[in-house]
C-alpha cells in the first residue's frame, strides 16, 4: 500500500520540476486538491509532507551527487518521477533521523512501482539500499573549498564563488550552512488591534508555544500549525513576518500623517507595518507591477483593519511628473535575487543563474534613480533587498551617491542569514 503523505510530496516535487512551479504554491495547491477529494489529512501528515518537499529541494545538489555515485544512468536520462522518488527517499535516509532507512527504502520502491515499472522499482531499490549517511560525510573531506562548501551545503558553485569574493571562508561556510536551517516562525503584532502580551496569552490558550522576539512587536511561535485558521490571525491581530524584514519599515520610521511611497509593495508585510507605525493616519501609496500581487496587499490591509494604503498597478522605474518631490518617506524594497531568504525559498538556488545579477542590477538602479525624484527635500528613503550580494547592495548605493550629490547615507545595515533570521541589506538615505 502506498503511503499517502509521501505520494503527495512526490506529486509536489514533480510539479515543481515539470511545471517550474514555486514550492509554496505547489504545496498549497496539492493540499487543497487533497481536501477536495475528501481525503482527511492531519497536521502531522502536513508537517511530514512539508518537511520532505522543502528538505528535498534544499538539499537537491548534495542528493544528486549521491545519485550520480550509485546510478549507471545519467540524471538527465532518469524519469522525473523516478528521480524525485530517489531524491525524497535519500533525503529521508540522510537527514531525517526519525525515519528508519528500511521505511524510506520500502516506501520509495512502492512509489516506483506505481509511477514507473518493475525495472524502475528494481533500480530505485538497488540505489537506496547502497546509500548511507557516510556518503554525505565524505563530502567534508574534499580539499577544494568551493567544491566542499557546495556539496556539504547544497549550494550552487556560482553562489559560493560570489560570496567568497566578498567574505571570509568561515563567513561563507556559515551563510551556506544557515541557508538550509528551518526558518523560525516569527509574527508581528498588529498594534492597531492588540499588544504583545495580550496576543501572547491568546496564542498560549490555543496551545501554541510562544517566545518574545528580539524586537518589541515580534513573537516567535513553535509547533504552530494552520496559522491562517487561528482566530487571532483572522481577526487581524498579527502578520507572519521575519524579524529582519521588520527592521526595514522600522528604520524608515514613517510618522502619522506623512505621505509615504512603497514602490514595490507586494505582498504587503512591510507596507502594513508602516501603516501600523503611522497609527493608520496619513497615506501610503502601494505600487506593484502585477494586479494579482496588488490584490495580496489589499487582502493583507483589509484583514489588519488598515485604511490608509492606496494600491496601484505601476512600474516604479517609469517616471511620473505628478509625484515629483511629493513624498515624505519612500521605501524601495526592490526585486532581487533573494540569496538572503534561501531557507524560506530554496527554489531560488535552482532558478537563479550568475548572469541574472546583471539583469536584476539594471532594474534596481532604474527604480532607485526614478523614485528618488519623488522624495521631498529633507525626506528619507530606504533602499533594501533580501539579498546579500554586494552588486545588488553596496555597489548600487555607492554609484547612486556618487551620481546624486543631494543625497547622503544616514544608516546602513547588512544582515546575513543566521539561526534566527533571514539575510537583508538596508540603507537609509536623506535628500539634502
Amino acid at each position: 500500500m502506498i503511503d499517502r503523505a509521501r505520494e503527495i510530496a512526490l506529486k509536489v516535487l514533480y510539479d515543481i520540476d515539470k511545471n517550474d512551479a514555486y514550492s509554496n504554491i505547489a504545496l498549497d495547491e496539492a493540499l487543497k486538491q487533497t481536501r477536495k477529494n475528501s481525503y482527511e489529512i492531519d497536521q502531522r501528515d502536513i508537517g511530514f509532507i512539508s518537511e520532505i518537499v522543502y528538505g528535498t529541494i534544499s538539499w537537491r545538489l548534495t542528493i544528486d551527487e549521491i545519485i550520480k555515485k550509485y546510478s549507471n544512468i545519467k540524471i538527465k536520462k532518469i524519469s522525473p518521477w523516478i528521480l524525485n522518488i530517489l531524491r525524497m527517499s535519500i533525503y529521508q535516509i540522510l537527514f531525517l533521523d526519525k525515519v528508519p532507512k528500511s521505511a524510506a527504502v520500502n516506501e520509495g520502491v512502492n512509489l516506483a512501482k506505481r509511477y514507473g515499472h518493475k525495472a524502475s522499482s528494481n533500480f530505485v531499490n538497488a540505489i537506496l539500499r547502497k546509500v548511507e549517511k557516510k556518503d554525505y560525510e565524505e563530502f567534508f573531506k574534499i580539499k577544494n573549498n568551493v567544491e566542499r562548501i557546495s556539496k556539504t551545503t547544497s549550494m550552487p558553485v556560482w553562489i559560493v564563488d560570489e560570496l567568497l569574493k566578498q567574505n571570509t571562508l568561515k563567513k561563507v561556510e556559515d551563510i551556506c550552512r544557515c541557508s538550509n536551517l528551518k526558518p523560525k516562525l516569527a509574527i508581528r503584532v498588529n498594534t492597531l488591534k492588540t499588544n504583545r502580551q495580550t496576543l501572547r496569552k491568546e496564542l498560549e490558550k490555543e496551545k501554541i508555544k510562544v517566545k518574545e522576539g528580539d524586537t518589541e512587536r515580534f513573537l516567535l511561535l513553535e509547533e504552530a500549525k494552520n496559522i491562517e485558521g487561528l482566530k487571532s490571525f483572522q481577526n487581524g491581530e498579527f502578520t507572519v513576518q521575519d524579524e529582519a524584514a521588520g527592521y526595514i519599515p522600522k528604520i524608515l520610521n514613517p510618522k502619522p500623517n506623512e505621505k509615504v511611497l512603497d514602490a514595490c509593495s507586494s505582498p504587503g508585510g512591510k507596507t502594513s507595518y508602516m501603516a501600523e507605525l503611522m497609527k493608520n493616519q496619513g497615506v501610503i501609496k502601494a505600487w506593484d507591477l502585477h494586479e494579482h500581487r496588488i490584490k495580496l496587499v489589499e487582502k493583507t490591509a483589509k484583514r489588519l483593519g488598515i485604511t490608509i494604503i492606496e494600491t496601484e498597478v505601476k512600474d516604479a522605474s517609469i517616471y511620473e511628473e505628478t509625484y515629483f518631490e511629493f513624498f515624505d518617506k519612500i521605501l524601495l524594497d526592490v526585486p532581487c535575487l533573494g540569496i538572503g531568504v534561501l531557507k524560506r525559498k530554496p527554489d531560488i538556488k535552482w532558478k537563479r543563474k550568475k548572469e541574472d545579477i546583471e539583469k536584476i542590477v539594471k532594474i534596481q538602479e532604474a527604480i532607485l534613480e526614478n523614485c528618488s525624484q519623488y522624495l521631498k527635500k529633507g525626506g528619507e528613503l530606504v533602499y533594501s533587498t533580501c539579498s546579500i550580494l554586494k552588486e545588488e547592495n553596496e555597489e548600487i548605493i555607492n554609484k547612486f551617491i556618487k551620481n546624486n550629490k543631494n543625497f547622503k547615507i544616514e544608516e546602513k545595515l547588512q544582515i546575513y542569514q543566521n539561526e534566527k533570521t533571514d539575510g537583508f541589506f538596508i540603507c537609509k538615505m536623506q535628500k539634502k
